[in-house]
């Protein structure tokens, strides 16, 4: 499920989608991410490495990330700002999420995180690039964790809200941040500030949304995703 979902790599569905199956899902996006961490710090290294202009080489990683797994998180984010930014009324902002296109808030909010992101990355390396993505995925145990509810009754949101215990959440924190210490390169503080803006940013994020729209949905998850790589990247160089 979390290979499947997170990313554009073919496989299997599991055979059915309980609580257990979810729990497992979120908890393991950062391993199921790896491949696209991997993708994105080769492409910086070899950037870097033929002398090819930071910010291309950045916005090469950037789009890789979004092409292997299908703009998901892209998607969501253009979604969700789309939403809290045209109501405060909680089921208009929630079918507009629905909808699919984007406005001018949505379109507004995606360009601003991609500039962000990707300039933040021209001016770190191959650890920056997978340090961000990395933190990126690792934030949806938090989001998914006991006590967030689904703003729906249905759909991904509905699937996997409250699905992870707090205890769970909070490793999943400890072990990135422990993680990224060693990463090479970096001073060993720099890791696990890059991974705590990252929690930082989704929890806001994450307050925000359950706070407005009555808690998360597929969209909501995405945008946590891309907020919590861009805050990552920003930290960590």
């Amino acid at each position: 499920m979390a290979v499947g979902t997170l990313t554009a790599l073919p496989v299997p569905p599991p055979r059915k989608i309980d609580s257990r199956v979810a729990r497992g899902a979120m908890v393991l996006a950062p391993i199921a991410a790896v491949p696209l961490a991997a993708l994105a710090g080769v492409i910086v290294y070899g950037g870097h490495a033929l002398g090819l202009p930071a910010l291309a080489v950045a916005g090469l990683a950037i789009g890789a990330v979004a092409l292997a797994s299908r703009g998901l998180h892209l998607d969501g984010l253009a979604d969700t700002a789309d939403g809290l930014g045209a109501s405060y009324d909680r089921d208009r902002a929630l079918e507009i999420m629905r909808r699919g296109d984007s406005g001018p808030t949505g379109v507004a909010t995606l360009v601003l995180i991609l500039i962000v992101q990707c300039g933040a990355l021209s001016a770190g390396d191959a650890v920056t690039a997978v340090i961000g993505v990395l933190t990126g995925r690792c934030v949806l145990s938090l989001c998914c964790a006991r006590g967030v509810p689904s703003a729906r009754p249905e759909g991904l949101g509905a699937t996997v809200a409250g699905s992870v215990p707090i205890s769970l959440a909070a490793l999943v924190f400890l072990l990135a941040a422990a993680a990224s210490a060693a990463a090479p390169g970096l001073p060993w503080w720099r890791g696990p500030i890059a991974v705590t803006a990252g929690y930082a940013a989704a929890a806001f994020l994450l307050w925000r949304c359950t706070r407005r729209l009555g808690g998360i949905t597929g969209d909501v998850l995405g945008a946590c995703v891309e907020v919590a790589t861009a805050a990552a990247l920003l930290a960590s160089v």
